[in-house]
């Protein structure tokens, strides 16, 4: 027996409200305030925003909460993709912050957004990104198996 108002196993976004992701993400981020979360995620998915492209970013953005998937969604698609590090580095500099304050933001947002993904989705964006996200994303970095000689 099923229940049909059950929310599929990749759908967390019918039970996760901006509210709920925020609160979680500031749990995640030990962060002081409900404000300073907020400003981490929406630093972080508006950088994601200009990193994944195609189905993937349409997907990803119907899995989140309504404001965050508008963060995500606004943002035009950058031609050249950033490696982990350069994502990190660049989200710094556009906040102002050192690169270990905004690697600790980016982990306490993707580990959300990674939950929310779920776990197939999740790995089609890390197929898609330039090295070093996985780890960002709380996940091992994916690296192709290669033949012993």
């Amino acid at each position: 027996m099923s229940d049909r108002h059950a929310p599929l196993p990749h759908d967390s976004s019918a039970t996760m409200t901006y509210d709920q992701m925020l609160e979680r993400v500031r749990y995640e981020g030990a962060y002081p305030t409900r404000e300073r979360a907020e400003q981490a995620v929406r630093l972080v998915l508006s950088g994601l925003g200009r990193q994944v492209t195609g189905d993937e970013r349409v997907e990803l953005a119907a899995r989140l909460p309504f404001e965050a998937a508008r963060v995500l969604s606004n943002q035009v698609p950058d031609l050249h993709p950033l490696t982990g590090w350069g994502f990190v580095k660049d989200l710094a500099t556009r906040a102002g912050a050192s690169p270990a304050t905004t690697r600790w933001d980016t982990g306490s947002v993707l580990s959300t957004v990674a939950d929310l993904a779920g776990p197939d989705l999740l790995t089609r964006i890390l197929r898609q990104l330039p090295g070093g996200y996985a780890l960002l994303f709380g996940r091992a970095e994916l690296t192709p198996l290669t033949p012993a000689a």
